[in-house]
This record gives structure tokens, sequence and C-alpha cells, in this order.
């Protein structure tokens, strides 16, 4: 990683000397607004660099320090590598101090150290107090061992001191995912002259070139990146870990707002409900209830949710637990991403968490397997959390190329272990589209419900037709889906396959005396019939005398037209199967000889009514035998 690859950060209590400390830090005011000059406070995000040794750049944003303006301290905080925790030695440590130091905390950032500002205010021994003071303070959490700068911004005294150090801490920074796909939450959205919509903000992952395309999430809305700042200097590519100002060329100001998000396109996706672990803050004296509305921060967005937590009716302070954020508006994020929780009323921080899924289904509370997978989403290796996202997702189908994309960054191991997974039986490939086999077996008891009823009125025939055995247990997806769906629960021996037709594994065609009696009757009747049989309903009154003969006769009737002995034509008109294969015997004849076979013609041929032969030859059609051309029809290749 380059060391301009970083972001400083401030934080504290207002009036503490941010943003004069930065100014003595850089030469830069961050404070840029005429009400901020005038109230000598910060009100939005200041940004500023500081050169290195080497003569790169490292960006800062300062935060405001008012506890009116945390949500848009939140709005800054969430790209922090290296926090700055202001605090004057005069004051020491104050609301905002521990507001601002629990965000940092919630938000994951782990690199930090104390600036005790102002000491040109204080005598030496209260200086070693209050010294003694923060160390106790903030003996837990990320700042523990962080060290202690005192220094005053306005007499220039400890400065110096404080960059070499922030130097030292900037030159061992952890490396940024740069292979991911990039994406940078907005801060601001202003016009250049000359150049249109610029946004501004910190890219966290990935790279951008001048010509990338990138949409605007949760919107949609696409542009190119027609020109690239970083610093006030124009650049080509830029990196994860640098503050960009980015020209999206075909975008107005009013497309954007603080809280979107610009990324590469289709790398996010948008949702209205997150699975995830959340954190109360130790020092909360209030408890958040199921089902408590709160706003969620996440990047510089800050959006009204409701917590539904999934195991316990309370959280009190300094507990945990795993929920699910129900979003007034939706966000696109991704597995890892922190956020930070607010009350709706009044406005306080309260805690925080990590996201384990962006694009969650409805979760069951109190459920084993549900407490299972976030646990697996929490802390499980890559194989058990890829099982448990395709266990949360498998109503869906959902691609693996997708799914690889929208929560695992395309990791090079996913392939590997989305493998092994499926060679291990725990997740089933349906050409793409994967579901795990809990999920397969959920399928498979339906289709065993299905088969249950269908053998129970279909006591003759083998079974049903795996076709419609697939849009039965999957009727809202497509049919080859579904069709695939029901070879893999085939396959699984769920249930077995004869020929085209799926059945339980313990049915057998049984024919009774009087099943046998009707066939043989049925037979006679349609053989004797030739080319111009009785309606079906005509011949079911010959037999349907009671509920149970005209059970018994719909069973055996059904089970001849399904083994081809007696071919449907129509649901009224049923040809024995030697009378069909003779009149499409006929009807080749007949094509053979003559560019065209006209109904008529073929009508006295079978010495039958124009009825019965343009049925037939409708058939014959819809079956992909013959077609029609002019006033007649001819025959198709085989």
């Amino acid at each position: 990683m380059t060391k301009n690859n970083a972001i400083i950060g401030t934080a504290g209590h207002v009036d503490h000397g941010k943003t004069l400390l930065i100014k003595a830090l850089t030469g830069m005011d961050t404070d840029r607004l005429k009400e901020e000059k005038k109230r000598g406070i910060t009100i939005e995000l200041g940004f500023a660099h500081l050169t290195l040794p080497n003569g790169e750049k490292a960006g800062i944003v300062d935060v405001p320090g008012h506890e009116k303006f945390v949500r848009n301290m939140l709005a800054g905080a969430g790209s922090i590598d290296l926090a700055m925790l202001v605090i004057a030695a005069d004051e020491g440590i104050m609301p905002q101090t521990r507001e601002h130091l629990a965000i940092l905390g919630l938000l994951g950032i782990e690199r930090g150290l104390i600036v005790l500002n102002k000491i040109d205010l204080v005598e030496s021994e209260w200086l070693e107090l209050m010294t003694l003071e923060i160390e106790e303070e903030l003996a837990t959490g990320f700042l523990k061992n962080a060290p202690i700068m005192p220094v005053s911004a306005h007499s220039g005294a400890g400065i110096e001191a404080l960059r070499q150090k922030i130097f030292e801490m900037l030159a061992d920074s952890p490396p940024k995912r740069v292979n991911a796909p990039f994406r940078m939450p907005i801060d601001r959205v202003f016009t250049m002259e000359g150049f249109g919509t610029v946004a501004t903000g910190t890219l966290i992952e990935g790279a951008l070139a001048l010509g990338d395309d990138v949409e605007i999430f949760p919107g949609g809305l696409m542009a190119k990146a027609r020109r690239i700042q970083v610093h006030g200097a124009e650049a080509g590519r830029v990196e994860a870990g640098q503050r960009v100002a980015v020209n999206l060329a075909g975008l107005k100001v009013s497309d954007l707002r603080r809280g979107d998000w610009a990324a590469a396109p289709a790398s996010l996706i948008n949702s209205y409900r997150l699975d995830v672990v959340v954190e109360i803050d130790k020092d909360m004296n209030r408890e958040i209830k199921n089902n408590s509305k709160l706003h969620f921060h996440h990047g510089t967005g800050d959006v009204l949710c409701n917590l539904l937590l999934l195991d316990k009716t309370v959280l009190k302070a300094g507990q945990r637990a795993y929920g699910q954020l129900r979003l007034a508006e939706p966000v696109a994020a991704r597995p890892g991403d922190r956020f930070v929780l607010r009350f709706y009323s009044p406005m306080e921080t309260i805690g925080g968490g990590i996201i384990l899924d962006p694009v969650a289904g409805r979760m069951k509370r109190h459920e084993s397997a549900t407490l299972e997978r976030f646990a697996a989403l929490e802390k499980g290796s890559l194989p058990e959390k890829i099982e448990a996202i395709f266990a949360g997702r498998s109503a869906e189908f959902p691609l693996a190329e997708n799914i690889a994309r929208r929560h695992f960054h395309l990791e090079a191991a996913f392939g590997e272990a989305l493998k092994q997974l499926i060679v291990s039986g725990i997740l089933i490939d349906l050409g793409g589209q994967i579901i795990h086999r809990v999920y397969l077996e959920s399928l498979g008891d339906k289709a065993k419900s299905i088969l249950k009823d269908y053998h129970k009125m279909n006591p003759l025939q083998e079974g049903m037709t795996i076709k419609d055995l697939a849009s039965r247990i999957l009727p809202r997806q497509p049919q080859n889906l579904a069709e695939r769906a029901a070879s893999a629960i085939i396959a699984a021996g769920m249930v077995k396959k004869s020929g085209q037709f799926a059945a339980l594994n313990d049915f057998a065609v049984e024919t009774t005396a009087d099943h046998a009696k009707i066939k043989a009757r049925l037979l006679e009747i349609y053989t004797s019939a030739g080319f111009a049989p009785p309606d079906k309903a005509h011949v079911a009154a010959q037999f349907a005398t009671s509920a149970k003969e005209r059970r018994a006769f719909e069973q055996m009737f059904a089970a001849l037209v399904a083994a081809g002995d007696l071919v449907a034509i129509t649901p009224q008109i049923h040809l024995h199967k030697s009378h069909y294969n003779a009149a499409f015997a006929q009807f080749a004849d007949m094509a053979a000889k003559a560019p065209e076979v006209l109904t008529k013609d073929f009508r006295d041929a079978l010495n039958t009514s124009r009825k019965f032969a343009m049925a037939i030859l409708e058939y014959f059609d819809k079956a992909g035998l013959t077609k029609m051309t002019g006033e007649g029809r001819i025959l198709l290749p085989l």
C-alpha cells in the first residue's frame, strides 16, 4: 500500500480544537462554510491532506464535534484508517468525546492516537493529572495502548512531534483491498464550472480509472468517470484509501445525495433487509426492545429502520445479539460492512455491528437453524459461509456467479470451496443455480406428498409424468428449472423414475378384477368404433352407475391413455392406438402421392365424418407431424 492510501480522521468534543489542529499540521482550514466561520465550530465535514516525508499525501477528514452534528460526523468516520481523538487539556474527556470514541469502536477502527490539545492553557501538574485520567478512562477499547501526544495547535508546541508520530503510524498501515470491485460512499456533491457534477468520497475498495463506468446505488443511474482528482491534483487512476473527487458525466447534482454509493456496475444489490450481529454500547443506560425503531448509519448514509432480534426480546448495555434490520429505504452493502445505530428519539448512539447478509430473506425468530446460519456467517470458514448463504437463499435458486459477486467479492477461493460443497452433496448444482440439500429434501417431501395423492387417484398408472410433477413442485419457477429440480430429487433417491414417469419408491400398479373388466370393455368399444369413436362422456355413462364405478372408470381410462392404448385426439375424442396408427399411415401414403392432402380426401379415405377427420388432422398439426399449406396439408419430415 502506498502511504497516501490512508485517511486520518479527527474525533472529539466540540471546541477542543480539532480544526485548528489540522491547520497547524497541514496549513489548511477545513471550515469552508460561512456559518462555520461565524460560529467558530465545525458543522460539515472538512477535508485536508498531510504531506508525508516522501512527498505523498494522506487525506484528513475533520468531523463536527457538536452533538447536533453527530450525523455528519458519522458520514465521515466510516473510512478512517487512523483516528486522532482530540481532547482539550483544560476540559478533559467530555460527553461527545465518549460518543465519538464509541462510534469509532463500533465502526471497527483499530488504530489511533490521542492528541491532548491546548496544553498552553494549563500548568504542568494539571497536564500530568489529565494524562493519567485519560489513560484510566481509555484503558479498554482500541485506544488503550495508543500514544498520548501533548500539543498546542495555537502556539505550535508539540505539532512537529505529532506529525512525526503520524508518519510513523502510517508507515505500517495495513494493505487495502484493491482487487475488489470499486466502491465509494458519497459525502459531497457539487457542480464544477466547465465539468458538471462532481461527487467526493473515500474509495474504500478497488480501483477507479478515467473512463470507467460507474453505477450509483441505490438509484441505479449510470455514469462515466470523466475526470478524477486526488487532493486537487489530476489522476488517471485511484485506489482504495484515497480521497477522491470524480466528475460523473451524464448526471445532475439532483441525481445524487450524501449516502449514495458510486460503485462498479452490478457489483452491489439493493436491499430492504440486512442480517446483522448487533452490539450495544457498554455505557448505554437504556434497553433496546425487539422491533425498536432506530437510525441506521452505513457509509455516509442514514436510514430509518426496525431492529428484529433473533432470539431475544430485549438488549441491554454491553450485550450482543443476532438480528435483522428492516429498512425504510433500500441500501447497498457488502458482508462485513460496519454500521452504527442511534435512537430515533432522542438521537443518541446506542450501538452498532457488522452486516452478515446484505440481501437477507425474511427471518424466522427463535429458530435453531437460523441461529446456526447467523453464527456461520459471522464466525465460519469460507465453505461454512458459502453453505450458510445458499441455505438462506435456496428458494430463490441463486446463480453461483451472483452469490460470488455480491457476497464474496469474487474471492479466488470461492470456486474451489463451492466445488467441494457440491462434490460432498451439501449443495446441489442445477445447471449453475445452486440449492442446499436441506431445501432439496423439502422439495422431495413435497414431491412425495403430491405423488401419494396422485397414486391414490390413479392407481393404474405407473406414475405422474416428470414434467407435470416438476410444475406441481415449483409452479412459479421456469419449467426447465423445475424439471432439473425434479431430476435432482429422483437422483437423490427420494422418488423413483420409470420411463417418463415419477412414482413413490414403494409404489406398484395393482389391477383389480373390476379394473380388468373395464379395460377389456373399453378396448372393445374403441376397437369396434374405428375412426368414428363415441364421446368419452357417452362411454362413461355405460359404466358410471355409482361413485365407486365412476372412479374405477376414470382410473382405467386415464391408465389406457397414459399407456398409449388410447390416443386423446381431444378431451372427448379418443382413438384406439391401432386406428390412430392406421390414420397416420393413410395420411403419409396420400402425402407421398400428392402435393398436399385435402381434408375431404382424408375424410373419404377413412370413411368417417368431417368432424373426426378435422380433429385427427389438427392433432397431427399440434404433434408436429403435419402442416397446413393452402387448402390442404403436407407431411413434415421426422
